[in-house]
């Protein structure tokens, strides 16, 4: 969720409840005030086939080599599925794609012009990279269409937001999110009512309401059912093509249903490449991470 995002949320609870204090969201407890970006985002090139390239990048943590000489790259429309055991720079990867944390050293790139490293976290939001951290950050005290409303790619000015309409195009926008994201029955519902699946739904609905280019999902189907696990991959591979998404996840059988290619990272760097088949039978993999 965009920073500015965050803002405007707490904005509009305030307004419904008249009294939340001011800076606080129902955001999981990460703060809302972050500053805005100076300048209009930049046009993503992908001509040359990939839209993120990362080359030999490091990051160290008191002495701890958290990411060693990273290099990945990924296509545009492309599913990528990362794996490996805990600690392998899995989080600290899509911090350093957000800019969240700054590395060390190497190269990390948008499409082929834009520099990421030279861009703050809420810049590379808007630029078109949306991140979905495993704990759902949804406003539960908005209804499902308030929070998707408010994720549009529109002026989040105070003003602004106090005369905003839905136009045509934007109406037409939310109906077809809320067909995909499968909660088109649950519109009106306090998304505090909603189930952790459901929840987890609604905030990549509202990524996808800001038309992102590339989504880093971290452990989207962390505690979901059975049936809402197959769900989610359902969604996924309708948003295959239509962006490109990385997706960090330890359930072997959900990575299965979406996969082509799966990179396994171990000690901050790439480990294996390929199939999932071909990387459960790399003795490697084996070793670190799967077990015999």
């Amino acid at each position: 969720m965009t920073p500015d995002l965050l803002e405007e949320g707490a904005r509009r609870i305030q307004a419904h409840a008249g009294k939340v204090e001011q800076g606080k969201t129902e955001s999981g407890g990460r703060a809302a005030g972050f500053s805005r970006p100076a300048a209009a985002p930049g046009v993503v090139d992908t001509t040359h086939g990939r839209i993120l390239y990362l080359e030999d990048v490091s990051v160290s943590f008191d002495g701890f080599k958290a990411i060693n000489k990273l290099s990945l790259d990924i296509a545009p429309g492309e599913l990528r599925c990362i794996i490996g055991p805990n600690g392998a720079g899995k989080t600290t990867m899509m911090d350093i794609i957000t800019g969240k944390t700054r590395p060390d050293e190497g190269t990390v790139f948008f499409g082929s012009t834009i520099d990421l490293l030279r861009y703050k976290e809420a810049e590379i939001a808007q630029m078109g990279i949306g991140r979905k951290f495993q704990k759902p950050t949804v406003f539960e005290q908005l209804t499902v269409f308030e929070n998707l409303e408010l994720a549009l790619k529109t002026h989040k000015g105070v003003a602004a937001s106090m005369f905003f309409r839905l136009d045509s195009a934007q109406g037409d926008r939310l109906a077809e999110i809320l067909h995909t994201i499968h909660l088109a029955d649950s519109v009106t519902r306090m998304a505090g009512n909603l189930s952790h699946g459901q929840k987890q739904w609604l905030e990549i609905g509202m990524l996808l309401m800001q038309d992102p280019k590339l989504l880093l999902l971290d452990e989207p189907v962390a505690g979901m059912t059975d049936e809402e696990t197959a769900r989610t991959a359902e969604l996924f591979l309708t948003l295959k093509g239509q962006h490109s998404l990385m997706v960090v996840e330890h359930d072997m059988s959900f990575i299965r249903t979406i996969s082509e290619i799966v990179t396994v990272l171990c000690d901050g760097s790439v480990l294996a490449q390929g199939t999932l088949d071909q990387v459960q039978a790399d003795e490697r993999v084996i070793e670190v991470y799967l077990g015999r």
